[in-house]
């Protein structure tokens, strides 16, 4: 139960985190494409894919769903309300798919399920995202959408170390064995 209440706090903290950074463009001529925003998100990824590899895909949506019920309260609070919508609607639809995916590829090569995970749920979230909190508002929301998407791949790609390294602490959980609490 314990690791389930740490995933849900890490995916709030990651969440809200992010929708306030998304707000903030790199400076300079990064501003048209990137967000800090860019730079912490893919975490909520990686904290989906340890529970689902630890936990089993029933604990990974228990942490995504209540992590998504905590994220969206906190951020309403403290960031835009367009963003809060914005990122509730693309955090719980990319993240249910992510751990879908994961759950489908957990027996294949220890660096695909987070990968292939990440990377299709990275797409779904931005083009989701930044269509809902940004179009209409005058901002480079398009050439956002690309740099972010570019930024996930890059942390999906950096994320593979430290999910390794757990994987070494971590026991995968397999089809046959029940979840653990």
């Amino acid at each position: 139960m314990k690791a389930i209440i740490f995933g849900v706090l890490a995916m709030a903290v990651t969440v809200v985190a992010s929708n306030i950074l998304v707000e903030y463009p790199l400076p300079g001529v990064l501003a048209d494409w990137l967000t800090y925003g860019a730079f912490t998100y893919p975490v909520a990824f990686l904290v989906t894919d340890l529970t689902n590899r630890a936990r089993g895909a029933a604990a990974a949506r228990v942490v995504v769903l209540a992590g998504f019920a905590l994220a969206v309260v906190l951020s309403l609070i403290v960031a835009d309300t367009r963003i809060a919508i914005a990122s509730g609607s693309a955090f719980l639809i990319a993240q249910m798919l992510d751990v879908t995916v994961f759950d489908k590829l957990r027996r294949a090569s220890w660096w695909k399920a987070p990968l292939v995970s990440s990377g299709i749920g990275s797409a779904v979230d931005t083009a989701l995202f930044f269509s809902i909190a940004f179009a209409g508002t005058g901002l480079p929301w398009d050439t956002w959408a690309m740099g972010d998407f570019a930024a996930k791949m890059i942390m999906a790609l950096t994320c593979l170390a430290p999910f390794r390294l757990l994987m070494t602490v971590i026991t995968p959980r397999t089809d046959a064995e029940p979840a653990r609490g």
